[in-house]
């Protein structure tokens, strides 16, 4: 509505809602997946709650959340960009070793090209930390930031995108197994989250269509938003 210019007040939704037999999702309390365990180097927390970027592929968040199956726990590993809110990456696997997050890493950069100084900010599990992350990330060139110990609230944004995907999306299912959670993972990500769910902070557009100006913008053919 807000996104159409069309004035209304809460209690009136409220009210349309309730005779339309609608009602809010409540967001549930989920399972911690950071390792801080370990012994290698950390880095500081250079993003330092910055959340707000002028341009895509500056500054990039990334985390690890679990996934309920019958078969087990899945474990899914995003890389959202701070621009456009978009996931340009993303890998599922009944594992959470550090091939996960380096695969959701490697199909981010399948499809976008990271600005120079790309501000990288994760948490400190050993996912991130471990040798064969940071360094990926040292080849590539970029800022390594990461939250810090035990404050969820430096990666607001990433914990934000989770507990939306289990709210509107994984609460509700009953996975058998582990490819169906991943079917239905990519068709939330891909379809409805990138391209089709409103956001608040994008003044009620999709990530996919702030990605598209800035693209037009970057080639000339727009001036202003």
């Amino acid at each position: 509505m807000r996104r159409e210019s069309i004035r209304i007040g809460r209690k009136r939704v409220e009210r349309l809602m309730r005779a339309n037999g609608l009602r809010g999702k409540i967001r549930r309390r989920f399972k911690k997946t950071t390792d801080s365990d370990h012994d290698w180097p950390l880095a500081d927390n250079t993003l330092d709650r910055q959340f707000q970027a002028d341009s895509p592929d500056t500054a990039w968040v990334t985390d690890i959340t679990y996934i309920r199956t019958a078969a087990g726990w899945g474990y899914l590993a995003t890389v959202l960009d701070l621009c456009t809110r978009m996931v340009v990456g993303w890998a599922f696997a009944d594992h959470m070793r550090a091939e996960l997050t380096v695969d959701a890493l490697n199909a981010a950069l399948g499809t976008r090209k990271p600005a120079k100084d790309l501000i990288h900010h994760s948490d400190r599990g050993s996912q991130y930390a471990c040798p064969e992350y940071r360094k990926k990330l040292k080849d590539l060139r970029m800022r390594v930031s990461m939250s810090r110990k035990g404050n969820c609230w430096d990666n607001a944004v990433q914990e934000s995108f989770f507990g939306t995907l289990k709210q509107e999306m994984a609460h509700e299912k009953r996975w058998t197994n582990h490819q169906d959670a991943r079917r239905d993972i990519h068709e939330y990500i891909e379809v409805f989250y990138n391209r089709q769910r409103l956001h608040s902070s994008l003044g009620y557009r999709t990530p996919a269509e702030i990605d598209q100006e800035h693209q037009k913008r970057k080639k000339g053919v727009i001036h202003n938003f």
